[in-house]
């Protein structure tokens, strides 16, 4: 079986791979794979299961991979294909699309307040557990992503007024390093987003 998830809801993405997948599955970057790769995934079974549970990330960054993608919807595995960008001009959606695979997009509906992000930061200044309580409240409706995105602007600005600042500095460094954390680990991004409010008052 095969199905397509796609969309800037990251949060809701990873909430129903887990749900089709479970815990415990195969990840596969899509433009680093091969042709005979991408044949075993989908064809090549496992020694302890009948079905591989399989996730491909990007697969239509491997451009000439992905054209063949309609070649593999009979698969016996439960495979995930994870597209960030989809593009529904291209022959493969059509394909897939005349094929009856399944489709989903998850789609951010609800814009981060840009005022709240400004309060919650405010407040972090000077008290990050009232800061994080904060965020708890909006936490299961908002992208952490996009959070982040607008929490990196309001520093970034508060450095260009004063631009000498140790603090100002250190709260930038920390968020680069956060950057860094939420791209490259499993750690849960607004984990991530919470220690860094409870740490921004003691910054120097």
């Amino acid at each position: 079986m095969i199905q397509i998830f796609y969309g800037d809801d990251r949060v809701k993405t990873q909430a129903a791979i887990k749900m089709v997948l479970g815990n415990d599955y195969e990840v596969f970057e899509g433009e680093n794979l091969t042709l005979p790769a991408l044949t075993g995934i989908f064809r090549g079974a496992s020694l302890f299961a009948k079905k591989r549970k399989i996730l491909i990330k990007d697969l239509s960054e491997n451009d000439e991979l992905y054209k063949k993608l309609p070649d593999f919807i009979d698969s016996e595995n439960d495979v995930i294909v994870w597209e960030s960008k989809f593009d529904k001009r291209t022959s493969t959606y059509k394909a897939l699309l005349k094929a009856k695979v399944k489709m989903k997009e998850f789609k951010v509906l609800e814009n981060v307040d840009k005022k709240m992000v400004l309060d919650v930061f405010n407040v972090a200044l000077y008290n990050g557990e009232k800061a994080v309580r904060m965020i708890e409240k909006i936490e299961n409706e908002q992208d952490p992503y996009m959070f982040f995105g607008l929490l990196a602007t309001q520093a970034i600005s508060r450095f260009e007024r004063n631009p000498n600042g140790q603090k100002e500095k250190r709260v930038l460094e920390e968020l680069s390093n956060i950057d860094i954390k939420m791209r490259s680990t499993s750690t849960q991004p607004w984990l991530l987003l919470k220690s860094f409010l409870l740490r921004v008052s003691s910054l120097e």
